[in-house]
């Protein structure tokens, strides 16, 4: 019997029992996003710096797209979950997300200015279906109750800034050094190496991602969904077209979706007949409703924090001379993989002596983090010289203790969406998550644009002290939020009932 024959046979009872701490197939699933996140991250952090450079937009226009194009990806995630939970299933859904970003990818690298909304907007509808999709995967390789679903995802989200600080660094290099057709053409080579080692891998999964109407449903009836689902997101393109490059289109959609959406989760909520789900959901809203604030400050990175890179730092950290744009899309990354097995090691510590913090005082301490970080930028302003250039060692100093930060929420987060959604609305409650960071990046996008000078000769001073005060009225709104989230701690506590 070959692997992959083996893997056709194999029962969910059989893969979610393995021994040791991470399940095989797991490193399938982190390679495949590795990849995809080169891809996005990699997209992410030239986006910004493309579109006033060479698309010569003001720095506030820029922020404002930039906020709506990730929104708009976030926002797809939501739709690609539904799709999966009720037509694809995870497989086709990731599959189908890869290839169009795949195609958006080479759009980009074969013309950039010319086929820039484009090929973004064939990048926004894959990674709807692709980023969802494979996280949800991860949590079905658990049973309910598994304690070590929260090292799982901590490992699965450690591959995912692997390939961020690979894409992060590299795209940017490639744009500087050779041409943003290479930069572009980059993130579709990783994008091709993610999906063909999913494509190779995939059958191993047992049920894993099987359309749900498997079984159910005939052959063909099956494939006219399908049909159905490629051809409705093809057709959605011209309308994100539209979109991505009308700003006030973009206003009018988060106006929309949002309350939609939130309605809709609402009457799930209330079709369910036990009590505990009901609460457990209610508690999972609450996180998603503060994950728009955090992801809000957080996601500066792509956008003001991206600018303040470009124009206000020195290139030099700890004496090494450094692209600070490279700098400012990677070091988080490289954050990450260092701390996360640390903080994991950590929770297990405190755990142990039964002193580890609950979620939500994670939650409270992942912004109080983002507080201090945000301060950290601000204080860059007092070691600018007359340039307007400062400190790239403190800037990444800061970038340290906002991604402590990070890792207080986001990991935890995502293992949260599919412990106290039931399982039925796992895919859905992960889009949820991701439709939560949409939020947040739209909101990071009017923020970042609310810092921007917009006076037509602005010295890099100009930009330092208005970049710097907007900085400090962040690091004032994440206090807030977290010493709010801590206090409510013991209310929230009581309505996820068993998970901690």
């Amino acid at each position: 019997m070959t692997a992959v024959d083996e893997g056709k046979s194999l029962t969910l009872e059989q893969i979610q029992t393995f021994e040791g701490k991470y399940p095989k197939r797991l490193w399938y699933l982190f390679f495949s996003e590795m990849w995809e996140r080169f891809a996005f991250y990699g997209m992410r952090g030239m986006l910004t710096v493309f579109m006033t450079t060479q698309l010569l937009m003001k720095d506030d226009e820029a922020q404002l797209k930039y906020g709506g194009i990730q929104a708009f990806i976030y926002a797809m995630t939501f739709v690609g979950g539904l799709f999966a939970d009720k037509l694809l299933g995870f497989r086709k859904s990731i599959f189908w997300g890869g290839l169009l970003m795949i195609i958006g990818s080479f759009t980009l690298a074969a013309a950039p200015k010319e086929l820039y909304y484009i090929g973004i907007s064939f990048t926004i509808i894959g990674t709807g279906f692709f980023k969802p999709n494979i996280s949800s995967m991860v949590g079905s390789l658990y049973k309910e109750g598994d304690p070590r679903r929260d090292a799982g995802f901590g490992l699965f989200y450690s591959g995912i800034n692997i390939g961020a600080l690979l894409g992060g660094w590299l795209c940017i290099v490639a744009a500087k050094q050779y041409s943003w057709n290479i930069a572009f053409g980059l993130a579709g080579v990783g994008m091709i190496i993610g999906l063909l080692i999913f494509v190779f891998t995939k059958r191993t999964l047992g049920p894993i991602g099987l359309p749900p109407m498997e079984g159910k449903l005939s052959a063909k009836k099956i494939l006219r969904n399908d049909i159905f689902v490629y051809l409705g997101s093809l057709l959605v393109i011209p309308f994100v077209y539209l979109l991505v490059r009308n700003s006030q289109y973009t206003d009018y959609f988060m106006y929309i979706v949002g309350p939609i959406a939130f309605v809709w989760i609402v009457i799930e909520i209330l079709k369910l007949q036990d009590k505990a789900s009901r609460q457990k959901m209610v508690a999972a809203m609450v996180f998603i409703i503060f994950s728009i604030f955090f992801w809000a400050f957080f996601e500066q990175a792509g956008g003001s924090l991206s600018l303040f890179a470009l124009n206000n730092l020195h290139d030099t950290v700890l004496g090494v001379q450094m692209d600070p744009n490279a700098v400012n899309n990677s070091s988080n990354s490289v954050f990450v993989v260092i701390f996360s097995p640390l903080a994991g090691l950590l929770w297990l510590w405190l755990a142990k002596r039964k002193a580890e913090p609950n979620t939500v005082i994670k939650f409270g301490i992942g912004f109080l983090f983002v507080a201090v970080s945000f301060y950290l930028y601000y204080y860059t302003r007092f070691f600018a010289d007359a340039s307007g250039k400062t400190s790239l060692d403190l800037f990444t100093f800061a970038y340290l203790i906002s991604t402590l930060g990070e890792l207080c929420l986001s990991p935890i987060g995502l293992s949260l969406m599919t412990t106290l959604a039931p399982k039925p609305l796992h895919g859905m409650m992960m889009g949820m998550w991701f439709l939560a960071s949409a939020y947040g990046q739209y909101a990071a996008g009017i923020l970042g644009a609310g810092m921007s000078t917009t006076a037509e000769n602005a010295t890099n001073m100009d930009k330092l002290i208005a970049y710097t005060d907007g900085y400090k009225q962040l690091a004032i709104y994440a206090l807030i939020a977290g010493v709010v989230l801590i206090v409510i701690s013991p209310i929230i506590r009581k309505l996820m009932h068993e998970v901690h």
